[in-house]
């Protein structure tokens, strides 16, 4: 299983070097960097305490879309209440949609340290994970919060492991976010969507395909439908 840690435009390079501690100690190594303001620098070195290994493979990515391209299972962090109820787990709650999904790659996501994830990025997550602080101090470094679900993850070393299901590879990332701007096109051409009142349209569907993990051959075979509706219409304009 490849389990990958991003860090989305962090805005102090101390919290980066933390991160890499953080995950270290758990025994992970893989952590993606989405346009950073400030990377390199000396302070990740002097805060990552000898995790070398970590840094010395970070990986910098410019957008959010490319770091999560490839991963079957993202999961984001938030501390925001949302319009739309969206699947939320506690840290703890992490281990068993992982072990009955059985992913090859895992994206954990964390946002800026000043205002999160947007929501954009979130409705990319298949979860969102909320870390349970005091309500009376509920300030949480981001370092912090790396090591509470790098904890956690740690735990599947001794999970009980269920057997794998029979279902296709289901879709990535970078699939689902193809499929997602062909629908819109699609719904635009037809009139459903409404670009001047999309009454969040776009939102609840995509949280529905999303809630359903979408398998390759599903994706397919959706968009190869929108591909015919085009040809319909097109063959309508012309005649």
């Amino acid at each position: 299983m490849n389990l990958q840690f991003i860090l989305v435009e962090t805005s102090h390079p101390g919290n980066i070097g933390a991160a890499a501690r953080a995950i270290r100690t758990m025994g992970f190594f893989n952590l993606t960097l989405v346009n950073p303001q400030q990377y390199p620098d000396p302070q990740i070195d002097a805060l990552a305490s000898h995790a070398t290994d970590v840094v010395e493979t970070i990986r910098v990515v410019d957008t959010f879309q490319e770091a999560i391209a490839g991963c079957d299972l993202v999961i984001g962090t938030s501390a925001r209440s949302r319009t739309l109820p969206w699947p939320m787990l506690s840290p703890k709650d992490l281990i068993p949609p992982i072990l009955a999904r059985q992913p090859h790659s895992i994206a954990i996501v964390f946002g800026r340290e000043d205002r999160g994830l947007s929501n954009d990025e979130l409705a990319a997550c298949h979860f969102h994970v909320q870390i349970p602080t005091s309500e009376s101090y509920m300030s949480l470094n981001l370092a912090q919060a790396v090591q509470v679900i790098a904890y956690e993850l740690f735990a599947l070393g001794s999970a009980v492991p269920v057997s794998p299901d029979l279902y296709e590879p289901r879709a990535t990332a970078e699939k689902m976010q193809g499929f997602y701007a062909h629908m819109e096109r699609v719904l635009l051409r037809i009139g459903y969507l409404d670009p001047r009142r999309p009454k969040k349209l776009k939102e609840r569907l995509q949280r529905l395909f999303q809630r359903a993990e979408l398998e390759d051959s599903e994706v397919d075979l959706l968009r190869g439908i929108f591909t015919r509706m085009e040809c319909k219409l097109d063959g309508e304009k012309s005649s």
